[in-house]
């Protein structure tokens, strides 16, 4: 067999995707799981279940039974009267709580999700923060083929594309608006903020701890791109200490909430770590809501025997269903003229 080749791809700021060093990695296909195991059948399936206790009805401890029984939060599968009951059985349970938990938690991680469509063309959302532009005034997230559209329409060149707000017309206002969505709690209007704080723009002080702070609370509302990014600043140390184990951590937490590229980097962080497995599924899924980048890494699972002829074709058919879902005239407008003015 071939050399399985994965391609990491790393955005480190707020709001602007970028490719870090073009670092790559090879391994020998022998390393691999066995074929049985890598089966793409089973891993875009899920995680099988285990067997739940049969009766939840009565105490796991002392037996007793009531409607006031507690069930344990971290697996499910039991219940106790009470935190001493929990305790006590807590040395019997253990084992077998945290198994279960861990399943669930990959169940969690490993479903895809729908993607998130533009509110005024109704096209799938690119999955590149730069191909995207968020309102202030309304708080809406736009993707740049409708901001491009209505720049183009007859008097319509500085007006937002869903409400028709003017633009802000200065950075006190601008903060003003940022400030309005925080208080409703417009998870995206805290990530804009960590970004204003990240390069000291809009007036404000560079302040990577606090842009941190927020990029948390905004992915804790729902931002999906704020603990991306809050992974990227674990990875490359802006603003906190160094911790690999925390970038992949808030990756995961944004790869459940549909982040592409953070599920391309975790695909990457698996297979580092000899997780062939669980790398297979993550480049599975993010090739299927369009990453290219975890498609070529799919389709060097094909090429040395790990995936299927008949599966591979699966994977590409949905992975340009996806590209097909993001594509639209205004948007390779404004994509070519966003490309020229950078050469």
């Amino acid at each position: 067999m071939g050399l399985v080749k994965l391609v990491y791809i790393n955005m480190s700021t707020p709001d602007k995707v970028q490719h870090g060093s073009g670092e790559e990695m090879t391994s020998n296909t022998k390393e691999c799981i066995s074929r049985e195991q890598n089966d793409v059948k089973n891993i875009t399936e899920g995680i099988n279940r285990v067997a739940v206790r049969d009766d939840m009805s009565t105490c796991a401890n002392c037996g007793k039974e009531g409607d006031s029984l507690k069930t344990c939060t971290a697996c499910f599968m039991v219940k106790y009267c009470n935190r001493d009951c929990q305790n006590a059985h807590r040395k019997q349970h253990k084992r077998e709580c945290k198994k279960r938990a861990a399943e669930l938690y990959d169940e969690k991680l490993f479903k895809e999700i729908e993607p998130k469509e533009c509110p005024i063309c109704l096209l799938l959302l690119p999955s590149d923060a730069g191909e995207l532009g968020f309102q202030s005034c309304c708080g809406k997230l736009i993707c740049n083929g409708c901001i491009y559209a209505m720049k183009m329409s007859e008097g319509g060149a500085r007006l937002c594309p869903y409400c028709r707000t003017p633009p802000a017309s200065s950075d006190e206002e601008k903060l003003k608006r940022t400030n309005t969505l925080m208080d409703r709690g417009i998870a995206y209007s805290y990530y804009m903020q960590a970004g204003n704080y990240a390069r000291g723009r809009c007036g404000l002080p560079v302040d990577l701890e606090k842009s941190n702070q927020l990029l948390l609370k905004a992915g804790e509302l729902g931002c999906a791109v704020a603990y991306y990014n809050l992974g990227n600043s674990y990875m490359d140390g802006e603003g906190v200490e160094v911790n690999m184990e925390k970038a992949k951590h808030y990756w995961e937490l944004a790869a459940m909430k549909g982040h592409v590229e953070a599920r391309s980097n975790l695909g990457v962080a698996e297979a580092k770590a000899g997780n062939w497995q669980r790398s297979l599924k993550h480049f599975i899924i993010a090739a299927k809501a369009g990453s290219n980048q975890s498609m070529d890494n799919v389709q060097a699972g094909y090429k040395c025997g790990i995936v299927t002829k008949d599966e591979y074709e699966v994977i590409l058919r949905a992975h340009q269903k996806s590209i097909d879902g993001m594509k639209s005239e205004s948007r390779d407008k404004i994509a070519a003229m966003i490309r020229n003015a950078r050469m």
